[in-house]
């Protein structure tokens, strides 16, 4: 997968994994990381997929639709890439934080629902329910923070509302944050991010 890793000063830190949204790249997201964490580890992976020229990470059948057997794939998929990263570059593979926006904030809470250690903690700006009906892993000691918007036209608040009950009936720790916004990202959701990960990690 086309990425850039960025080796942090202080190898304890998390490494953080950073995922675009719909049409970015890999260094959409490097900004947020610098305002997260200056002295860890950066892993900013671009989306395998194109749609009508813009990378995504997994395939959708229409707006909020989602291609189910394209998800799993794809979250297998990048599990994957994490594993050979963490090998090539020499990064603590069960200290991995992700930080997602919009697809790629669901890519992310789809690792969460099919691997109990890809990651041991998720930054999910705009998520949305990446599957309904399955069994999660026990999340024991793993921990989200989802950034919701109220008049988010994406996202409905029930959307992140079901999430956050879905992740805590799995035994996350789960904290979500609301601005009085829409899809976009506001300074003020990154500063909660910002603040929710210096207490938790």
């Amino acid at each position: 997968m086309k990425h850039i890793f960025r080796k942090g000063s202080n190898p304890a830190r998390p490494t953080l994994l950073l995922l675009h949204g719909t049409g970015g790249t890999e260094q959409d997201l490097i900004p947020l990381a610098e305002r997260i964490d200056e002295e860890a580890s950066v892993l900013s992976v671009r989306g395998n997929v194109l749609e009508n020229g813009m990378p995504r990470f997994f395939r959708r059948l229409a707006e909020g639709v989602f291609d189910e057997e394209d998800l799993v794939f794809r979250t297998r998929e990048l599990n994957q890439f994490l594993d050979e990263a963490a090998q090539e570059y020499g990064f603590d593979r069960e200290n991995i934080v992700a930080v997602g926006y919009s697809n790629g904030a669901n890519i992310a809470a789809s690792l969460m629902f099919h691997f109990q250690e890809a990651l041991k903690g998720a930054i999910l700006h705009h998520p949305m329910v990446p599957r309904r009906g399955i069994e999660l892993p026990d999340l024991t000691g793993r921990y989200a923070f989802i950034g919701a918007g109220t008049n988010d036209p994406i996202c409905p608040a029930a959307e992140s509302e079901e999430l956050q009950i879905l992740l805590q009936k799995a035994n996350a720790n789960v904290e979500l944050h609301w601005e009085n916004h829409g899809h976009q990202l506001t300074y003020g959701e990154v500063d909660a991010a910002a603040k929710w990960y210096k207490e938790n990690f």
